[in-house]
């Protein structure tokens, strides 16, 4: 039994419903504080059933934490995963969880981002994780005020640990120092490192070549982030060295807002129609213009490219891009979500979209166009496209000025049955009080659409 209770504040009555043989309990959001913690204490030690436990965004503090521990280091308890992400916790509270790691080895996820831990309390976590006892397989560390004075202690606990298989450490000053120091542990420990991720950690192409050899010789790495680094193209050209390996089977890569212009695209073209593990990347923010896209899309059209989602919002893209991007839906049958908002794409740019989107291979389940210079010009387009390709299950038009004529032609597209859009974003866009009863009336005809605006 699972039991997801989000966003509510507990009354005793439903604290008794708790109580119960669930396995996994979610109560983020639910204004919880240490006095809870006591009941929660009480839970954990009584239903050996419980492996999962999600604490998100409640202010349990430290005080909290050390009830919620009594209960983890009972011999009856099972827990696998705990999150305590933004739950008031300071560096006092890491002892206490530092003696969970260490006595507790069915614990194999822990996820404390988003708490002022500081490095001397995840040296404390690093403690317990070193500990032979602890079989910790994901640890979570994002906005934790780290820096660079963290990595010797990681690099400990990465030699003695070989079930790791996921670390976050995004939004923590490492520095490129620090980085290249938790990549050459990283290549020595005997870890399967699946998941590394590192945004906006202050990284820069000095890092690269240290990553790139993580790439090289950590086969078992499919995630890997570092979105948010001023990386460059130099850096990219680096990190290209290690994800083209023969031994490198990354999966999926985010390289967000990284200072990479079109002269990185043929890099990354090369390696999207190459690399056939490759199924998602992320290229938000970075100035890649038409010709790089036109690049992209050329390896989109690669017999090899096994790539499922694209995502590049706001890379100055212009209704010239628009056809390649057209030629590479028409082709490529593995692509499934493309975020290409905040672009100027235009009317006509959408429209040759569409004409992509309605070819027979074509397989595109979400498309992301807000905030691309659309009107109402574009929706009979669009409509077609809604009503006939069943595929398309969700669509966000968000922040165009498609007014009362465009989103009368969208409803139409909604009613029909052989429209299958599931979820349909809509911020910011102004429409009449007439248009405003046409959707609430579809999401009453059609309940399995929902409407977000």
């Amino acid at each position: 039994m699972e039991l997801d209770i989000q966003c509510e504040e507990m009354s005793p009555s439903r604290w008794a419903e708790l109580l119960t043989t669930m396995k996994s309990l979610r109560l983020d959001d639910c204004n919880l504080s240490s006095s809870n913690c006591e009941d929660l204490s009480s839970i954990i030690n009584t239903n050996p059933s419980l492996t999962e436990l999600k604490l998100n965004n409640n202010e349990l503090g430290d005080a909290g934490v050390e009830y919620l521990c009594k209960g983890l280091l009972t011999p009856s308890c099972s827990l696998q995963k705990l999150w305590l992400q933004n739950c008031n916790l300071t560096s006092a509270s890491c002892e206490t969880l530092r003696s969970v790691l260490s006595a507790q080895p069915s614990l194999t996820e822990l996820h404390v981002g988003d708490n002022r831990l500081g490095t001397a309390g995840v040296k404390v976590l690093c403690q317990g994780i070193m500990n032979p006892s602890c079989k910790l397989q994901k640890l979570q560390l994002e906005y934790c005020e780290l820096t660079a004075d963290i990595v010797e202690a990681l690099n400990a606990a990465l030699q003695s640990k070989p079930t790791l298989k996921e670390l976050s450490l995004s939004n923590n000053t490492l520095g490129d120092i620090a980085v290249k120091q938790l990549c050459r542990g990283l290549v020595e420990a005997s870890c399967n490192l699946e998941l590394l991720h590192l945004e906006n950690c202050g990284i820069t192409s000095d890092s690269c070549m240290e990553i790139s050899a993580v790439l090289r010789n950590k086969s078992s790495l499919m995630d890997l982030s570092v979105g948010d680094n001023k990386i460059g193209d130099s850096g990219l050209a680096l990190l290209y060295q290690g994800l083209m390996h023969p031994s490198c089977k990354i999966q999926k890569l985010w390289l967000w807002d990284c200072d990479l212009t079109s002269a990185s695209c043929k890099d990354l073209s090369r390696l999207i129609s190459t690399k056939e593990t490759l199924t998602e990347i992320s290229l938000i923010d970075n100035n890649l213009r038409d010709s790089g896209m036109e690049m992209l899309c050329q390896a989109l059209k690669d017999p090899k490219s096994k790539l499922q989602e694209l995502w590049v919002r706001e890379c100055g893209l212009t209704t010239a891009c628009c056809k390649a991007v057209s030629s590479a839906l028409s082709t490529n049958k593995h692509l499934k979500v493309l975020h290409i908002g905040e672009n100027k794409l235009g009317d006509t740019g959408v429209e040759l979209l569409c004409e992509g989107l309605m070819h027979p291979n074509c397989n595109i389940q979400s498309l992301w166009l807000g905030n691309c210079d659309l009107t109402a010009g574009c929706c009979a387009s669009l409509a077609t496209a809604m009503a006939t390709k069943q595929c398309l299950t969700e669509l966000d038009l968000s922040y165009n000025p498609l007014d009362d004529e465009g989103m009368r032609k969208i409803c139409e597209a909604l009613r029909k049955p052989s429209c299958n859009v599931q979820q349909l974003i809509l911020y910011d866009i102004l429409w009449s009080s007439e248009v405003d009863d046409e959707l609430r009336a579809l999401e009453e005809s059609k309940p399995e659409v929902k409407i977000i605006s």
